[in-house]
């Protein structure tokens, strides 16, 4: 006689298919996002209050241009921030260094934009070595403090105009005869913010493949304990120090993309207070998250530019004078997003999506 028995039948697998296909497709999103933004010069929608024009008009090019550049350079700084643990106060000048040694390059030596730009970006890839080399010797506040006096004394010596080189307090024109005529001119603001959309997805990827590498998880304990990546038999001067350049050359990139959308270098991207927007931006969306940091650059940009018109608008100049001085003043208002984020969205706006997942499954 048998003793086998027959098995009970697998439960359906029909009803799990919705939820794994859930997650397959929010994988894919980035790609979505990517793909809408490189075919926004080709949208004439228009998007009242957001956008001055039609998406794809220059004016609303420039400004969504000058977005994702700051998003990608928000990103490169959180590499320092939000990744290793570094507070510098000096990155501007890395950012900087790649817009006025190139127009250097360009306007002192004549030299083709090409080779402008390459030299660009190795001088302020060269730059954040020597600094960080030297700024790195000490921790903590101390080395907060190093990278201050470096901006400081950058931003004077910018100031000052040796040799007439920088343009002092005005800054320097570039010159559009040595630029590539498709870079050049209104009609051809398409071409920049093309520019400026690979500039946050080279940032996007190199950040990612850095933070995900043996490399990226020490910057990671060095960021928790350093003192334990000692023990473990770690030099953390030498992790600290790939992590400082790595985000200089980024924002050296950076530079050169402000170059080409402003038409010239301005002495504003080499102050402290440069610094400190770049680490609102990154507070604003998120320190230490994959995504956070961008979106906290791009909404800080955006309302920066928005929020002036907001100040200047008859509704507000209709308001008594107890509510029209403070709103007229778009710092203020960025004051007040900026302080309404970090007390209501602890983490930053990357934090919100799972914030939300979990206030629904605790009312279910």
């Amino acid at each position: 006689m048998s003793t086998a028995t027959t098995p009970a039948p697998a439960p359906p697998a029909v009803a799990t298919a919705p939820a794994r296909r859930g997650p397959r497709l929010l994988r894919w999103w980035p790609a979505a996002v990517l793909l809408l933004l490189a075919v926004a010069p080709y949208s004439a929608l228009p998007l009242p209050g957001l956008l001055d024009g039609p998406v794809g008009s220059p004016g609303s090019l420039q400004l969504l241009a000058t977005c994702l550049l700051f998003g990608a350079l928000a990103t490169g700084y959180d590499l320092l921030l939000g990744r290793t643990g570094l507070l510098s106060f000096g990155h501007a000048l890395y950012f900087a260094a790649g817009s006025y040694a190139t127009n250097m390059f360009l306007l002192e030596a004549g030299l083709p934009f090409a080779v402008a730009a390459v030299l660009g970006l190795c001088s302020g890839a060269l730059l954040a070595l020597v600094l960080g080399s030297v700024s790195l010797r000490v921790s903590g506040i101390g080395f907060s403090m190093v990278t201050l006096a470096f901006a400081q004394a950058g931003s004077i010596l910018v100031s000052r105009n040796p040799g007439g080189l920088t343009g002092g307090e005005e800054g320097r024109a570039a010159p559009a005869e040595l630029l590539p005529s498709w870079l050049v001119g209104i009609d051809h603001t398409a071409n920049l913010y093309w520019i400026a959309l690979a500039y946050l997805v080279l940032t996007l990827a190199v950040v990612h493949r850095a933070v995900r590498s043996p490399t990226g998880r020490v910057w990671e304990g060095i960021k928790e304990n350093e003192r334990r990546v000692e023990v473990l038999g770690l030099k953390p001067y030498g992790f600290k120090l790939t992590a400082f350049v790595l985000a200089g050359a980024l924002a050296a990139v950076g530079g050169l993309v402000h170059l080409l959308l402003t038409g010239g270098s301005t002495p504003q991207t080499t102050t402290s207070d440069f610094t400190l927007s770049l680490l609102v931006m990154v507070v604003l969306g998120g320190s230490g998250t994959r995504w956070g940091p961008m979106v906290g650059g791009i909404l800080y940009t955006w309302a920066d530019h928005r929020l002036g018109d907001l100040a200047g608008s008859g509704a507000v100049a209709d308001l008594p004078a107890v509510l029209r001085v403070p709103l007229s003043q778009p710092l203020f208002l960025l004051g007040v997003l900026f302080v309404a984020v970090v007390h209501l969205l602890p983490g930053g706006l990357a934090r919100l999506p799972s914030r939300l997942r979990r206030t629904r499954e605790e009312h279910r």
